[in-house]
């Protein structure tokens, strides 16, 4: 974690003067209950406005937007910095951001909403839906043999749909502190090339590459969303993107989301930034912008839309008396289905994994702050989202940032929405759920 002390003297000398006034907020609350009786504290907001205009200040950041929920009402949002500096636009909760793997939760609940129709089952073999992954190959090594290939073998376990959901496939590239040779070899041939592949295109040939690990077996970073996608489209008969256009996107109303294509205009996305040799910020050129394909990746959102989104996750699989997902397919989404060994390769402990969610295993342990049980994800950029079942509490914070690294320490990764995330759960009371 980062030197704190200047943070917290900024905070106490802006308190006095940093009002914490809301911006409006334009979501719908997830039901018809009755409104909280307090949302965020005054200090609280008043800490989160503090801390975002203090890293814009200091110029470690471009800009910040954050909304919260209490118990499925919209309570506090803010905005903070520039979408983009040079033009002088500011950040406002409707700016549109790429949300890169923040998308992947969205794939899951498409592919349980084809489970809960009997289209697709969690123990199909993928193979059934994507017959490249018939003849998948584990390698026995992760260096390279004498011949400059690596030494293989058939798995014992079939790749199943629920491996996919757990990011337990095998499948790469991941995390790792020191690349191996089988990793840099699958960096080397991502799913990511500036061509015209389709996502079946770009899967098949992914489909030839070894796997790390037996299916089942562990917790791995890598490209098991793309591959969920493809079997999406498959057992749905339907372009993955079109699925999750008239499945998810516009039953929650979620207008400003969509999934990025080669050639678009971005001009009103925010701009995305990261920092040069000497730490200062400067223009980035986006990874992926010139080749997304609809898949595990690839949204751009903003905070009103995704809000919509986590309420439906954290109200059961139903927002606005839309029902997306039944209440126990939500629950089983986020059970721990890998109760450890998630991002463990940079350090993270505590963290599990659901069905496309991380989830909270042990939060004495996270250097994320949580609760055991909540449930999150974060993207690329700088953006992260979570459920917090034990106080009611349904963030989204998003940034616009290229880490340079993501090393142990976190630096790369969304620390500052961490931050921010900590000081809004900190003054959010425990209650057993269903209160």
């Amino acid at each position: 974690m980062p030197n704190m002390r200047w943070l917290f003297l900024f905070v106490l000398f802006s308190l006095a003067a940093c009002s914490g006034k809301s911006l409006e907020l334009k979501v719908p609350p997830a039901n018809n209950d009755a409104p909280p009786e307090e949302g965020l504290s005054w200090a609280s907001r008043a800490a989160i406005d503090a801390f975002f205009r203090g890293v814009v200040w200091k110029g470690d950041r471009s800009g910040f937007v954050a909304m919260f929920a209490q118990d499925g009402h919209l309570v506090y949002g803010t905005a903070a910095g520039w979408a983009n500096i040079e033009a002088r636009i500011p950040m406002q909760l409707d700016t549109r951001m790429r949300f890169a793997s923040m998308t992947k939760p969205v794939t899951a609940v498409s592919a349980m909403i084809l489970v809960e129709e009997g289209k697709l089952g969690l123990d199909d073999p993928v193979a059934q839906y994507v017959p490249a992954f018939s003849g998948l190959k584990l390698a026995t090594s992760h260096s390279r043999n004498a011949e400059g290939s690596f030494d293989t073998k058939k798995p014992n376990n079939e790749l199943l749909v629920r491996h996919l959901l757990m990011f337990s496939s095998g499948i790469g590239p991941g995390i790792e502190s020191e690349p191996t040779e089988l990793h840099e070899y699958w960096e080397a041939n991502t799913i990511y090339t500036e061509d015209t592949r389709s996502l079946a295109e770009r899967i098949d040939r992914m489909a030839s590459l070894p796997l790390f690990e037996e299916p089942g077996t562990a917790w791995r970073y890598g490209w098991s969303a793309d591959v969920l996608a493809r079997v999406v489209e498959v057992a749905a008969d339907q372009p993955y993107g079109d699925f999750v256009e008239e499945r998810i996107l516009q039953p929650l109303g979620m207008e400003a989301t969509a999934y990025m294509q080669a050639g678009d205009s971005f001009e009103d996305v925010a701009t995305v930034y990261t920092q040069d040799e000497n730490g200062d910020l400067v223009m980035a050129k986006p990874r992926f912008d010139a080749y997304w394909t609809p898949g595990g990746s690839g949204l751009v959102s903003n905070a009103e839309d995704y809000m919509r989104f986590a309420l439906m996750l954290w109200n059961g699989g139903e927002y606005q008396g839309v029902r997306i997902l039944e209440p126990a397919t939500i629950a089983e989404m986020r059970s721990l289905h890998m109760p450890e060994g998630v991002l463990s390769s940079i350090g993270m402990e505590g963290l599990g994994w659901g069905l496309g969610v991380a989830v909270a295993a042990d939060s004495e342990a996270s250097m994320v702050p949580d609760n055991n049980g909540d449930f999150w994800w974060s993207g690329f950029f700088g953006t992260t989202f979570f459920v917090s079942p034990a106080t009611g509490l349904v963030g989204v914070l998003l940034s616009q940032n290229d880490p340079k690294t993501f090393d142990d320490d976190g630096e790369g990764g969304p620390i500052h929405l961490f931050i921010a995330q900590a000081i809004a759960l900190a003054g959010a009371p425990e209650r057993a759920e269903g209160d």
